[in-house]
């Protein structure tokens, strides 16, 4: 049975298919709408607005930095890693016009997570923010990177408001630890120095490899999703077609006239890096990035000062926004889209957001191995609660069985995504490509999902162990690897577990091997050596763990227990 594309099924507005050949790259969309858009508004933070037409020339600026003070060629990787704030754009598009390869970074990874991306990238550069720079400093020695550029959180601040900024990171709230980096070139500094110049225009093909984004993919290895221009040019072309759909009134669901677009989410992780800071070029939208989403006082200042079209986030941000005794004073008549994506949307969670604002919650699905977005819920009334949606245009999904045969509609089985967001492989890992990437082009997810006979997909499981706290993936792999390392343990497994605030978090079991063994100790050495959101939250001291005859750990008893 062919698998269905299910384009009679959307919304008003929406095409079937997307036109591909349009733009040639990144750098082609990102030119063409600088251009079109250069006095609208592009990114505000911390007070600090730039326009598409500054964004322009900050980019120029950078990449004719890498092209006359460096060696760096095209195709070369440049690690990216900071928290939302003005450069990140910047630096991002002024590498790509250079033709390097952007590899995203988790500003909040250890030593050891930073040590394997960069290394597994084969990284020469890296742009981090000075917070972090006692890490760069710790695992630069055991990585190939040469060159260093330094942000600092006030950078793009006025002169006297930015060196105060900067001051009261440094000095009086003490967030920067001590480091030395000599080589460092300030950001700041790169730009002023190219200011006015105009990069050397670099040939890239849809084909080519635009972003290196790490995940565990099916197992707790990092591995890099090779996605191309084509597969970013793709999601964001589907995604703005998604933004084309009109409500009962005939008005679209957001319009080309530089709608206030609320970016909590990191740039750094795949869907806001997609949806905020790739796809509202198209339609010249106005980000307002959030660099602190967890300072929720601070985020309802923020949301207080705007109009806003859109905001995207997870149920734990829209419940902690609302519980904000200040929540009632944001303005809300201008909202038309709230879109939930990472993890499960909680139904009273969505209740509650309606009534209080007006607006829908609308799911949505996708991976990083997608670009990501897969599906995404139709607005005007047509989304159904616990679904995530239909496919995007000219995305084709099917579910086969254990032995790979394709199942018919309303039955449950792993899903598989084919479109043109569809990864090339990942970086130099061909195994690990062919065993989720067939020759024609299908993807499989990991995730069990029933698509109805209306095109709505609902995802009811996940074939693999993965765990997903607040959004963010996490590999039960990883976790067991590393914490087995310990000299004070025999074994370990990591299972998910049911949590009202992140929706899932993390439960260690550990077999120690010497009785001296802590859960303090245990807990230390956890916090030494995971992200914050990897970090167990359960721990438990067991004498033995349930094995098949193999040897393989079984987690599925751990859970039902």
């Amino acid at each position: 049975m062919e698998a269905a594309f299910w384009n009679d099924k959307r919304p008003a507005g929406v095409p079937n298919d997307i036109d591909l050949g349009q733009y040639s790259s990144i750098i082609d969309v990102f030119e063409q709408s600088c251009r079109k858009y250069a006095e609208r508004p592009a990114f505000t933070n911390m007070g600090v607005t730039i326009t598409y037409g500054d964004l322009e020339r900050y980019s120029a600026a950078f990449a004719s930095y890498l092209q006359n003070h460096t060696d760096l060629k095209p195709g070369d990787r440049i690690a990216v890693q900071m928290p939302n704030v003005l450069q990140f754009p910047v630096v991002v598009f002024g590498a790509m016009r250079a033709g390097l390869v952007v590899v995203n970074t988790n500003p909040l990874y250890t030593a050891r997570e930073m040590r394997h991306q960069f290394k597994d990238a084969g990284v020469k550069a890296l742009v981090y923010m000075n917070l972090f720079g006692h890490l760069v400093q710790e695992v630069l020695p055991d990585t190939e990177i040469k060159y260093l550029f330094e942000a600092r959180m006030g950078d793009m601040l006025p002169t006297f408001k930015g060196w105060l900024v900067n001051t009261v990171v440094k000095k009086v709230k003490k967030m920067v630890p001590e480091y030395q980096l000599p080589q460092a070139v300030s950001i700041k500094d790169s730009l002023k120095k190219s200011a006015g110049q105009s990069p050397k225009p670099v040939s890239k093909a849809l084909d080519d490899v635009a972003v290196l984004q790490y995940t565990g993919g099916t197992t707790g290895v990092a591995k890099g999703a090779m996605l191309t221009h084509g597969n970013l040019v793709a999601n964001m072309l589907q995604v703005y077609a998604n933004m084309q759909q009109v409500d009962k009134d005939g008005k679209k669901i957001m319009s080309d006239d530089g709608e206030v677009v609320i970016a909590p989410l990191p740039l750094y992780h795949i869907f806001a890096f997609t949806v905020n800071c790739m796809c509202m070029m198209l339609a010249g939208h106005h980000n307002i990035l959030i660099t602190n989403p967890r300072d929720i006082p601070g985020f309802v200042k923020e949301l207080k000062k705007w109009q806003f079209s859109s905001i995207v986030g997870l149920n734990t941000l829209f419940v902690a926004l609302m519980e904000h005794p200040e929540f009632a004073d944001i303005d809300f008549s201008k909202l038309k889209s709230t879109s939930s994506g990472g993890t499960a949307l909680v139904k009273a969670t969505a209740e509650r957001w309606q009534s209080k604002t007006g607006c829908l919650i609308g799911e949505g699905y996708g991976l990083t191995e997608t670009s990501p977005v897969v599906c995404s819920s139709p607005g005007d009334g047509l989304a159904r609660l616990g679904s995530v949606g239909l496919p995007a245009p000219g995305t084709g999904l099917k579910v086969i069985d254990d032995d790979g045969n394709e199942l018919p509609i309303g039955e449950r089985g792993e899903l598989c995504v084919k479109g043109p967001q569809v990864m090339k492989g990942y970086w130099q890992r061909p195994e690990a490509t062919a065993e989720v990437l067939d020759a024609e082009g299908w993807l499989k997810t990991g995730d069990v999902a029933i698509i109805d006979e209306d095109g709505f997909v609902s995802i009811v499981d996940r074939k693999k162990d993965l765990i997903i706290v607040s959004g963010f993936n996490v590999y039960p792999n990883e976790i067991e690897d590393v914490v087995a390392a310990h000299p004070k343990v025999a074994n370990a497994a990591a299972i998910g577990v049911p949590d009202e605030k992140s929706g899932e978090a993390v439960k260690l079991f550990v077999v120690p091997s010497s009785g001296e063994l802590t859960i303090d100790e245990l807990k230390a050495y956890c916090r030494e050596n995971f992200t914050g959101y990897k970090v167990p939250k359960h721990y438990e001291i067991r004498e033995s763990l349930p094995m098949t005859p193999v040897g393989k750990i079984l987690r599925r008893e751990l859970r039902d227990l």
